[in-house]
């Protein structure tokens, strides 16, 4: 039995009252009727115990949703340079330099890459704004809040690009006999342009290298797509993409002399300032040549601390390297490649270290490694 509950207007009561009465004669419901004064402008309201049906409405088109409130940016974490640095427009040390920022110069961190060797900066001449510096250099007290970025987003589906897995050089030539132009880091990003008769190495874009490019062992990148590369000969002629069947292609290694950097005592290629709190090490690549090229290289580093290992490799000739804090030359005097030692500074004071090529008539070569830590 169905049950109604109406609220009328007091002017309808006398007709609808005998509506309702017919309907129970002949339906035998009962009904219940309530009759209130409302105001005239209040609508009629029927509540029933089954479902009303309602009378569709004109579609129209939805407003446009309501904007998202954006998510608020990072805020950026304030770092220190310890050192001049190059400001770079990837992570990587083969991409272009957009600027150089001096020493004990606050800069804004945006981003790190996945390896943490690069800094993301607020940049005005990089693109968006933004620019990549070596976080080596950077002290900064609150690395937890920096968010990772690039690295790993690039698309190495297409063939034209690699992610470094490891710290390795770039050459001049397909062969650990070149010279070497630089060096990469974990995770550092470049652009492929060509490979030798193998395919075990990798042309890439190198700004400073020669023509552009260098050269990079495939056994340490993560990349796709060689097999489409162009093999480029010695001469840099490129002369297919498919490696030959016949016998493979061998480099002659050719030894160039240093390139001169033009440093001095005065005005070293290399200036760190070490401190607890951030840059508490120091590695530094480099190059001489005697009698031709550049002879001698001056790297200047500030410690902390009264001890400091320092560690030499070097490929090619012998290098002579010596450490000289005001005026005075350190324990050991003389120090060759290959070797570790650990010297005592004065802490505070800047320490000279002077790498120089040892002539003997010839052209001596030498790519050499130092490693300066700061000890406890």
């Amino acid at each position: 039995m169905f049950k109604f509950i109406l609220f009328l207007q007091n002017e309808w009561v006398g007709t609808i009252a005998a509506f309702v009465l017919l309907a129970s004669i002949s339906t035998g419901c009962s009904f219940g009727i309530r009759q209130e004064a409302i105001p005239s402008q209040t609508p009629l309201i029927i509540t029933a115990t089954f479902p009303a049906t309602l009378t569709p409405q004109p579609s129209e088109t939805p407003p446009p949703p309501s904007p998202q409130p954006m998510a608020p940016r990072a805020t950026p974490v304030e770092g220190t340079t310890s050192t001049q640095i190059n400001v770079r427009a990837e992570p990587s040390i083969a991409s272009s330099v957009l600027g150089i920022i001096p020493a004990n110069t606050k800069v804004e961190i945006t981003g790190k890459d996945p390896g943490e060797n690069w800094w993301q900066i607020n940049y005005p001449e990089g693109s968006g704004g933004k620019g990549w510096v070596t976080a080596q250099y950077i002290t900064t007290e609150d690395k937890s809040e920096i968010p990772a970025i690039g690295g790993n987003e690039a698309d190495l589906n297409t063939g034209n690009v690699a992610i470094v897995q490891q710290q390795l050089n770039i050459r001049s030539g397909p062969g650990t006999d070149f010279n070497s132009l630089g060096t990469l880091n974990p995770q550092d990003v470049v652009n492929l342009t060509g490979k030798d008769s193998n395919g075990a190495w990798l042309q890439i874009d190198f700004a400073v290298g020669p023509e552009g490019k260098g050269w990079i062992n495939a056994a340490f990148v993560q990349t796709e797509g060689v097999e489409n590369l162009p093999i480029i000969t010695e001469a840099g002629l490129i002369v297919g993409t498919e490696t030959p069947t016949g016998i493979p292609f061998t480099p002659t290694p050719t030894v160039m002399p240093a390139w001169a950097d033009n440093d001095s005592p005065t005005n070293p290629i290399a200036n760190v300032i070490f401190d607890p709190a951030g840059t508490y090490a120091l590695i530094y690549n480099g190059d001489v040549s005697a009698p031709d090229g550049d002879a001698e290289d001056w790297i200047q580093f500030t410690p902390f601390s009264e001890n400091i290992l320092l560690e030499v490799s070097c490929k090619g000739s012998y290098v002579q390297i010596e450490l000289i804090q005001m005026g005075q030359k350190l324990e050991p005097t003389s120090i060759h490649c290959r070797t570790q030692h650990v010297v005592r500074v004065q802490p505070s004071k800047p320490v000279q270290v002077h790498v120089s090529a040892i002539p003997d008539g010839t052209l001596n070569y030498s790519s050499y490694t130092l490693n300066i830590k700061t000890l406890p």
